[in-house]
């Protein structure tokens, strides 16, 4: 950047040939991110036209781009946000990641990449868009339910991947991977941030309000991006990446309470410079290094969207979404990008992968980002194909979980059952670690252990080795099947609080949906508690064992699982005969009020206990659901609520199929949660009741 004339030059053909892409990808109705890769393609050295821009200006101005991209995710994330967020997000993106996390690595290592490409793999591909997820969203109208969930992963995910930055710059500049190293490595970095965060929270927040009193918006707007470059400096003198601490700067600043005004001021610097970031990631794609690697690409192209699809799905309904808003939020985030190009980009410039990565990342972003309007247009049609293909004992399952989950958020929290809560997550994640730090610990020396035993005892490695390991899984299991133990243990403590188990002497009519919670909460903490340690074990220990143990105790759980569900599907059908006679009594003896139904529903829910918010809807002879079936109303999939029975004038009918076409005056039981419940009522009530694709 000394020759100013070559600055002013590169600045303009990269802007002027950005402008002309991102007119053309908006008419294209295009994400533009992918319009500045192609300019950056464009003036870029790989492709023969005359436009080329120096990459040395390029790269100075893309790196103020990152920083200031950064601390723009910052001023959106604070410490209220993360509360706000939810354990339930925060959940869902921890399986999420760390499956991506794991996928990301196993491949590489089948690819026969280093075990630091391996790394940076798979933080690449765990981390979806924001930048891409708000326009696509922004688009198509997303609301409601949907965007809430998946705007609290993405908040969950980009705090992920700072510390994914954090912790890959540490090892690719020092400890590697040896362990003991690692173990001093991630001390510092926890001191560090430790040090940061409790320092800036208390200067930072009180220095922008005292700026901002001053209500001049150019010495605002210099403060902050001050700062921000102020702490990008700091984490880079200490050996991080600068975008840890722009990210940092943004988070503390937006605990003062100014960050909208700041955002607002920051963001037509921030865009400028974003562009020209974007523009520099297409200028390093080589499509020669692309053509020679289109097998990998197309199979992480594969695993992201496939991958982010199951893993959201999974973790979001298990922590309480209901089938569709689970299915609907993982095809809204199968896509990688912006952080995908900064961890790719960290690994080049620290020299801790070949230069083949940063296209790979950036093809496999492009591929996913031009799938992800297309996703999310499809994912209610999906969402309905999947509720309606369903055997029965999971449609029942996936309609009363739903309900369950919502009655454990709304169970009184007394001071002994959340001091049993804590105490068995604690022997929980005490037995995990201890048993994972054993195999990681005799993996990490077993050259040296090898060595000591031919040396002390003459033994052949032949021997050594299998006594060796059968010494430390010896020393590992009883702390695995504690873990096992306590974690069934902290499921029934869970389910309990539930639906109480009944007093001795007396039927148990609550033992049914209780077991099949039992074991649902226990895949739950499965995926919490295994995928992760699979993630952190992975690099040390030999992934198949692993894998192997994992997959056998999940097909346990899954066939407990399927023996649960098909016994509650009978407790559901002698319930709902229950409700059907409850009902008709009411009709017979004059009583077929709403608020008569309501009470006898209720009587039914205490007797019968697990069957979700039971409601009951009569259909007036207005009602948009007169004269259609079940099938075209499509109630379960668009509300989440079933209908479990049907009271008219002739007779009753337990369970209707899909087929069953509803009068007027037809007296439905519906089952779910209750918001569930409450949008089935509209659907039902309401003539105007819109079904949007995207409300929830």
């Amino acid at each position: 950047m000394s020759d100013p004339h070559e600055f002013l030059r590169a600045l303009t053909v990269v802007l002027c040939v950005a402008a002309l892409t991102t007119v053309l990808f908006q008419r294209l109705r295009q994400p533009v991110i992918l319009g500045y890769i192609l300019a950056g393609l464009i003036v870029g050295p790989h492709v023969p036209v005359p436009l080329v821009a120096d990459s040395v200006t390029v790269r100075t101005l893309a790196e103020i781009g990152v920083i200031l991209l950064m601390f723009s995710l910052g001023l959106e994330f604070s410490l209220r946000k993360l509360g706000e967020v939810g354990p339930t997000a925060a959940m869902t993106a921890v399986v999420e990641t760390s499956l991506m996390l794991w996928f990301g690595f196993n491949i590489a290592q089948l690819f026969g990449w280093t075990l630091l490409e391996s790394l940076f793999l798979g933080a690449v591909i765990a981390i979806s868009s924001t930048t891409i997820v708000a326009k696509a969203f922004q688009e198509q109208g997303v609301a409601g339910r949907l965007r809430e969930r998946v705007v609290g992963i993405l908040i969950v995910e980009d705090l992920i991947a700072i510390l994914l930055l954090a912790a890959l710059t540490a090892i690719a500049s020092g400890s590697g991977l040896a362990f003991g190293p690692l173990l001093v490595t991630v001390g510092k970095l926890g001191a560090f941030l430790a040090g940061l965060i409790g320092f800036g929270l208390l200067l930072i927040p009180r220095a922008v309000r005292l700026v901002n009193r001053l209500n001049r918006p150019e010495t605002t707007i210099v403060a902050a991006v001050g700062s921000c470059f102020a702490l990008a400096l700091l984490a880079q003198g200490f050996g991080y990446s600068a975008a840890l601490g722009a990210f940092l700067a943004g988070s503390l600043i937006a605990e003062s309470g100014e960050a909208g005004r700041i955002e607002r001021l920051v963001e037509p610097v921030r865009d400028i410079f974003a562009a020209v970031f974007f523009v520099s990631v297409g200028m390093l794609i080589d499509p020669g290094l692309i053509l020679r690697h289109w097998g990998a690409i197309l199979v992480l192209t594969g695993v992201v969207i496939g991958g982010k699809i199951g893993g959201v799905a999974l973790g979001s309904f298990l922590t309480g979404s209901r089938l569709r808003i689970a299915i609907q939020s993982g095809m809204s985030l199968a896509q990688i990008g912006e952080f995908s190009f900064i961890i790719a980009g960290l690994g080049l410039t620290l020299g801790a992968t070949g230069d083949f990565l940063y296209p790979v990342a950036i093809a496999v972003s492009a591929l996913t980002t031009l799938t992800t309007p297309w996703l999310i247009r499809a994912s209610g049609p999906v969402a309905d194909w999947v509720d309606r293909h369903l055997p029965g004992p999971l449609q029942t399952f996936t309609v009363l979980y739903g309900s369950w989950v919502e009655g454990l958020l709304k169970a009184p929290r007394s001071e002994g059952n959340m001091a049993q809560l804590r105490r068995l997550l604690r022997r929980l994640l005490l037995d995990a670690a201890v048993c994972s730090a054993i195999l990681v610990g005799f993996y990490s020396s077993a050259d040296a252990l090898l060595a000591l035993a031919r040396d002390r005892a003459a033994l052949p490695d032949a021997i050594a080795s299998p006594l060796l390991l059968g010494i430390a899984l010896l020393l590992a299991a009883p702390f695995f099947f504690g873990t096992i133990r306590v974690g069934r243990k902290l499921g029934q403590a869970l389910a309990e609080m539930v639906l109480p188990a009944g007093r001795e002497g007396r039927v148990d009519l609550a033992a049914a949906p209780r077991r099949l919670l039992v074991v649902s909460f226990e895949l739950l903490i499965v995926f919490l508690v295994g995928a992760p340690l699979l993630v952190l074990t992975r690099p040390f220990v030999p992934g198949i064992p692993g894998i192997l143990l994992l997959a056998l105790f999940v097909t346990g759980l899954g066939v407990l699982f399927w023996r649960s569900a098909t016994n509650l599907q009978g407790h559901v059908q002698a319930g709902t005969e229950v409700i059907i006679e409850a009902l008709a009594r009411q009709a017979k003896g004059g009583g077929g009020s709403a608020d008569r139904s309501a009470v006898a529903l209720q009587q039914v829910e205490q007797l019968l206990p697990g069957l979700g918010a039971l409601t009951a809807v009569r259909l007036k002879p207005d009602s948009p659901a007169v004269g259609r079936s079940l099938a075209e109303l499509n109630l379960r999939a668009l509300s989440g609520a079933s209908v479990l029975g049907i009271t008219r004038k002739g007779g009753a009918i337990i369970a209707p199929t899909a087929s069953e076409v509803l009068n007027a005056g037809d007296l439905l039981a519906l089952t779910g949660t209750s918001d569930a419940v409450a949008l089935a009522r509209t659907l039902l009530e309401e003539s105007s009741a819109p079904e949007p694709p995207f409300e929830s």
